[in-house]
C-alpha cells in the first residue's frame, strides 16, 4: 500500500519545536520585504482560529497580530531542508517504509509491502510516533493503493481528528471518500481545469470519476487521465524514477537593496556554494553556470537595470570553489555602479550523472582530492550546521532575504 507523510503547517512547526515556550501559541512564518511587510507563508491551528490566513499580507493583519500576541518568525527555508532531511533519515533508519522518497520540503511518499488496513495502521502510526518525538513535527498521513488515493487520504486525515492523523481508502470506502472531498482539493487538478470540470457539472473527486476516460483526455490531456485513472484505483503515476534534472537554481530577493559589489560577491559566493551542495547531492556535475542581477522594477523612482552572463565550463565539475570562482567573474562582469540591486541568482545548468563523465585531457589531476574534499566538507556542514566550514569570500554574516528560491527544473 503507498503511504503519503505530510508535515502539518510545516514552517511554522519547525520553529515551534525549535523554540517549544510557543507551544499551543498562535505562531505564522513570513517572508519579509524592504519595507518591513511580507505575506504569510505558515501559520499555526491557533492562529488560524484567528482568522489569519497563508498568504495575508503583514501589513493588513498587523492589528491581529499585535492584538493577540501572535509570534511572527522570517521564513528560514534551509533550516527547513536541513528538518526535512532529518524526517527522511528517521524514517529510513526504521526500514519500516520502503522506497521512501521526498516529494516536496514537507511531503514523503514511500511503500508497506501489506494490504491489511490494520497492519498498515499500526505500522504507520509507528512511523509517525517516531517522527514526531525525534523532530518535534506534527504529520498526517494518507494510504491506499494510488498516489493520488494516498493523497486524498491525507486530506481526510487532516480535517477530521477522529482519524488519529492516519487515513486509509481502501476499495470499499473509496466511492465514499471521493463524493466528500471537492474537485479543486484533488491532486493532479490544476486551477485552470477547475472551470472547465465545472461548467460540466463536475463538483467532486467522485464526479470527475464518474466522467468517461476520453472525455478527459480531451479536456485534459494525459496528466488528466493518470489522475482519472488513479482515482479508479489504477496505479498511473510513477515517482520512483525521476526524469534527469536539467538545471539546478539558487535566486534571492533582497530584503534591502545592494549597492556594493563587496557584499553582493559574498552573497553570490554563499548561492553558488548552496548550489553546488545541491549538484553533488544529486549525483551530478554542470557544464554551465549562469549568473543573473536586476534591480527593483517595483522602483519605478530609480534607474532599471537587469542582466545576465554565462560561461561554459571546460570540464564539467560540482566542486564549489571552481563554481564560486566562475560566478564571481561573471558577476564582475555585470555589476555596474550606482544601481540598487534588488534580486541575484545563479543557474548550473548542462547537468550530467556524475559516475562515468570523461574529464577533459588537460584537466587537473588533483580532481579526485577535490572531490574528497568536497565530501568531506558535506559531511561536516551536515554535522556541525551550514557553512561551518566555507570559503572566506562568504563571509560570516547571515544571508537574508525576502524569497528564498532553491530549484531543479
Amino acid at each position: 500500500m503507498i503511504v503519503h507523510l505530510d508535515c502539518n503547517s510545516f514552517y511554522a512547526s519547525v520553529e515551534v519545536a525549535e523554540h517549544p515556550e510557543f507551544v499551543g501559541r498562535p505562531v505564522v512564518v513570513a517572508n519579509n520585504n524592504e519595507a518591513g511587510g511580507g505575506i504569510i507563508l505558515a501559520l499555526t491551528r491557533e492562529a488560524k482560529k484567528l482568522g489569519l490566513h497563508r498568504g495575508d499580507p503583514i501589513f493588513k493583519v498587523k492589528q491581529i497580530l499585535e492584538a493577540n500576541d501572535v509570534a511572527v518568525f522570517a521564513a528560514d527555508l534551509y533550516k527547513y531542508r536541513n528538518v526535512s532531511r532529518r524526517i527522511m533519515q528517521v524514517v529510513e533508519a526504521q526500514e519500516i517504509v520502503l522506497d521512501f522518497l521526498q516529494y516536496s520540503v514537507d511531503e514523503f511518499f514511500g511503500l508497506i509491502p501489506d494490504d491489511d488496513p490494520e497492519c498498515v495502521r499500526q505500522c504507520m502510526k509507528q512511523v509517525v510516533d517516531v517522527i514526531t518525538e525525534s523532530c518535534g513535527i506534527p504529520v498526517s498521513c494518507g494510504c491506499s493503493v494510488t498516489y493520488t488515493l494516498a493523497k486524498t487520504a491525507t486530506w481526510f486525515a487532516k480535517r477530521y481528528e477522529a482519524y488519529g492523523g492516519i487515513c486509509i481508502i481502501t476499495p470499499e470506502v473509496r466511492e465514499k471518500a471521493l463524493k466528500k472531498i471537492a474537485i479543486e482539493d484533488v491532486w493532479g487538478i490544476g486551477r485552470r481545469s477547475v472551470p472547465r470540470l465545472k461548467h460540466l457539472g463536475v463538483a467532486t473527486a467522485y464526479d470527475f470519476a464518474s466522467l468517461g476516460e476520453s472525455l478527459v483526455d480531451s479536456l485534459m490531456t494525459t496528466a488528466g487521465v493518470r489522475t482519472w485513472r488513479e482515482l479508479h484505483g489504477i496505479p498511473s503515476i510513477d515517482l520512483s524514477a525521476p526524469e534527469h534534472q536539467q538545471s539546478i537554481m539558487h535566486s534571492r530577493t533582497f530584503t534591502f537593496m545592494e549597492t556594493e559589489l563587496k557584499r553582493l560577491h559574498e552573497l553570490l559566493s554563499n548561492y553558488a556554494a548552496d548550489a553546488a551542495v545541491n549538484l553533488r547531492r544529486e549525483n551530478c556535475l554542470c557544464r554551465t553556470v549562469t549568473v543573473f542581477i536586476c534591480t527593483n522594477p517595483h522602483r519605478t523612482d530609480l534607474p532599471q537595470y537587469s542582466n545576465a552572463e554565462t560561461v561554459k565550463l571546460s570540464t564539467a565539475t560540482s566542486n564549489t570553489q571552481e563554481i564560486v570562482r566562475v560566478s564571481l567573474a561573471l558577476l564582475d562582469k555585470l555589476f555596474v555602479a550606482g544601481y540598487k540591486y534588488k534580486r541575484m541568482g545563479i543557474v548550473l545548468g548542462g547537468l550530467v550523472e556524475d559516475e562515468g563523465w570523461q574529464l577533459d585531457l588537460f584537466d587537473n589531476i588533483n580532481t579526485s582530492e577535490k572531490r574528497r574534499l568536497m565530501e568531506v566538507t558535506d559531511r561536516l556542514n551536515v554535522k556541525y550546521g551550514r557553512n561551518t566550514v566555507r570559503l572566506t569570500v562568504q563571509g560570516n554574516s547571515p544571508v537574508k532575504s525576502s524569497a528564498d528560491e532553491d530549484n531543479t527544473i
